[in-house]
């Protein structure tokens, strides 16, 4: 018998992301390999000392809070946006956030280690959280251990399709003047292209055109990007600092 014992815990470091809204955030880990954050722990000994070796691993697991997950209750059924969000699945064969307890889990690529005067860093890429996810652990990645070549997924065995992305020239005028040089125009580029080509409209949106010029909007960073979808392909329309 369950006894429903409680384990208290605590967050150890804030993930400081480049999507500072829910929406348009990839539904996995992995995904945007140009999404770049960081997990930023105080700087004290302890947590000094915590880190110290993790630059031997290139991956990491991440175990985080979904921290602005809206739902009121836990759904033991869900539906998956992969199958259209009309044919329901166990939340235990899922990995929505709608959970008995809200806790993620990410694998994701460590690029280098910072530490200042008041923080230590752990720079990573292709992750999927929002700005300010609270952590509560973090393991190597043991590729020997972790990667198992012999497993299935049965619904959830291919990558989802993806939107091809254009720009106006508006945007891309806006885009330039929006961010102070070159490389970091190509990098916010590269950065919106993987994203939205995601299609990260609602499941019922998913595979159709906008109706009648409807238009999308997501941020990164600080700066604003709306997008429409037309003859398949998303459009990129303006782009705006916030």
């Amino acid at each position: 018998m369950n006894d429903h014992s409680e384990f208290p815990m605590h967050s150890i470091a804030t993930i400081r992301s480049c999507y500072p809204q829910r929406f348009g955030i990839p539904r996995q880990a992995g995904l945007v390999k140009s999404a770049e954050a960081a997990i930023v722990f105080d700087a004290t000994p302890d947590n000094e000392l915590a880190v110290r070796d993790i630059q031997s691993f290139s991956h990491l697991w991440i175990v985080f809070v979904f921290h602005k997950q809206n739902y009121r209750g836990f759904k033991p059924l869900v539906q998956p946006p992969r199958l259209g969000g009309k044919k329901s699945k166990g939340v235990f064969a899922t990995r929505s956030p709608n959970r008995p307890n809200p806790i993620g889990l990410s694998a994701v690529l460590l690029e280098r280690v910072e530490v200042t005067r008041t923080e230590i860093l752990l720079h990573i890429r292709a992750g999927d959280f929002l700005d300010g996810t609270p952590v509560l652990d973090i393991k190597p990645y043991i590729p020997f251990a972790d990667s198992i070549l012999e497993a299935t997924s049965e619904w959830a065995d291919s990558a989802e399709a993806t939107l091809p992305v254009e720009w106006s020239g508006t945007a891309l005028d806006e885009l330039a003047l929006a961010v102070a040089d070159a490389a970091s125009a190509r990098q916010l580029q590269q950065l919106v292209e993987e994203t939205i080509g995601l299609d990260p409209r609602p499941a019922h949106e998913r595979g159709k055109d906008g109706r009648d010029g409807q238009t999308w909007g997501m941020r990164f960073q600080h700066t604003d990007v709306k997008w429409q979808v037309v003859d398949g392909v998303a459009l990129i329309v303006a782009v705006m600092v916030v």
